[in-house]
């Protein structure tokens, strides 16, 4: 009996050194409903990788789509990312009978993904051209998919940031961050996996089953996910109270010059750690001679370096330190994994660039995780949602607008390379990513000069026994989730 004892002691104190979001769970946000609420940012994943991954090669190899379209088609989500601001704001002053304000935009999100996700399958087999009715239908119908699951998805994963910050107490906030990046995370490898395994054997018939099923599960998982998580007050959400408009809002917002500092730190980091993500593989594969399985590899090396990013920032700013410094050491570690990445290529070095990929990853969940935790500290009780809007938005157009950009940039710079305007040594097939590497370097050190002023003026996290959470009485009851 005791040496069991002793081990389920062990194992209690073991789990949350391993994983700082183990006990990110507070009175008033119990592990279960938690875990529950996470579940919105794995349809979110799950929604990226249907778009940016499985259809995108569906698209292009099975239906034989022209690779031109397939890129407006993808592109069409990142319209609504900059709206992204005006759906928190919206949130944030909801104003309903029922006493909720995020409930119905995270609702009405996953009923614009489910809508696109079942409309989608159908409109890709018309633009494949196997039909006898107006190829423009096809085109239209395809737009309107892709435009309603990029809205949906944006739009869910905005208020859900929103509604956990709401519920989470400060000093848990970033264990809570941690733990919704890991579900995102995992959302995005289970469904991967799940999707590649599902249409191994394609058919028109098993597209339509693994679109329309993934449709069903956003629905399922979000509505499990929204139940009893956000409390009803009526007097909060009152009609008769005064809203102001976004406008004013956003002035107030952005008038202080740390919001419009923060912002351009959030993009410009985005966009040095988003460009490569089109151009790893290709890199890999063309340059450094590595087989499909081994480039194959890379996604879960970078995946990995995100997460252990996720866990080594939950724990550095459970210990109260500055989200701003976290999001700077991210930064540094990706300048150097991008010098790893660059000199690969002369060294011929698979190692070097394995470990450079994974450093990318690495620094690019310590950014990620400290610019969204610093989101949520400067987030007043009344403008959540805004703030997460306006993080969202410059995140996603930023990443978005990178991945872009790097495409071009490889094509036109290895085109000029290769033709020997730039002379005979640079004249090498290598030479329009590592255009595109440096161009990543410079806009991380960018980032740093963004940041500096941010660390001096900070933003610590509270220590868990600075403000934590007080026990349950029977006041407290009153508005607790109906």
């Amino acid at each position: 009996m005791k040496p069991t004892r002793a081990l389920t002691d062990a194992l209690l104190r073991l789990g949350p050194s391993i994983l700082p979001f183990a006990d990110a769970a507070t009175v008033e946000l119990p592990l279960g409903r938690l875990l529950r609420l996470a579940l919105f940012q794995a349809t979110v994943g799950m929604a990226a990788v249907l778009l940016i991954g499985t259809l995108n090669r569906v698209m292009i190899v099975e239906l034989e789509v022209p690779a031109w379209i397939v890129a407006v088609m993808l592109s069409l989500p990142l319209i609504f990312a900059p709206l992204r601001a005006v759906v928190g704001f919206r949130s944030d002053t909801h104003r309903s009978v029922l006493g909720w304000r995020r409930v119905p935009y995270i609702w009405f999100g996953t009923l614009l993904q489910f809508g696109g996700l079942a409309i989608m399958p159908f409109a890709l087999l018309i633009l494949s051209g196997d039909t006898t009715g107006p190829h423009w239908v096809g085109h239209v119908a395809a737009a309107l998919a892709f435009l309603l699951v990029g809205a949906g998805l944006h739009t869910t994963q905005t208020v859900g940031l929103a509604l956990a910050t709401d519920l989470a107490p400060a000093h848990a906030r970033p264990k809570v961050v941690a733990l919704l990046c890991a579900a995102l995370l995992a959302g995005m490898v289970v469904s991967a996996l799940l999707f590649g395994a599902l249409l191994a054997n394609f058919s028109p018939v098993r597209l339509i089953q693994v679109i329309q099923g993934a449709a069903l599960v956003t629905i399922v998982l979000n509505g499990i996910a929204l139940w009893k998580q956000e409390p009803r007050d009526p007097h909060r959400t009152d009609k008769r109270a005064p809203r102001a408009s976004f406008s004013q809002s956003w002035r107030a917002y952005a008038g202080d010059g740390t919001a419009r500092r923060r912002l351009l730190a959030i993009g410009l980091g985005t966009a040095g750690f988003s460009m490569q993500d089109i151009l790893l593989e290709p890199y890999g594969g063309q340059i450094l001679k590595l087989t499909v399985g081994q480039t194959t590899a890379l996604t879960a090396m970078l995946a990995a370096g995100g997460g252990l990013g996720l866990m080594m920032a939950a724990r550095w700013l459970n210990r109260g330190g500055d989200a701003f410094r976290v999001a700077a050491a991210g930064t540094v570690i990706g300048i150097a994994a991008f010098s790893a990445v660059i000199f690969a290529a002369p060294l011929d070095s698979a190692r070097l660039f394995a470990a450079g990929v994974t450093l990318i990853g690495l620094g690019g969940g310590l950014f990620a995780h400290g610019t969204l935790t610093a989101s949520m500290a400067k987030a007043g009780p009344e403008d959540t949602g805004l703030a997460l809007g306006a993080w969202g938005a410059v995140q996603a157009s930023a990443a978005g607008l990178a991945i872009a950009a790097s495409g071009i940039l490889r094509d036109v710079g290895g085109a000029v390379a290769q033709s020997g305007v730039l002379g005979e040594g640079m004249n090498e097939p290598a030479i329009g990513y590592l255009i595109v590497y440096h161009i990543e370097i410079a806009f991380l050190f960018a980032t740093l000069v963004a940041i500096g002023p941010l660390v001096r003026e900070g933003t610590r996290v509270a220590r868990p026994d600075e403000g934590r959470a007080r026990p349950l009485t029977p006041k407290s009851l009153v508005n607790q989730p109906t």
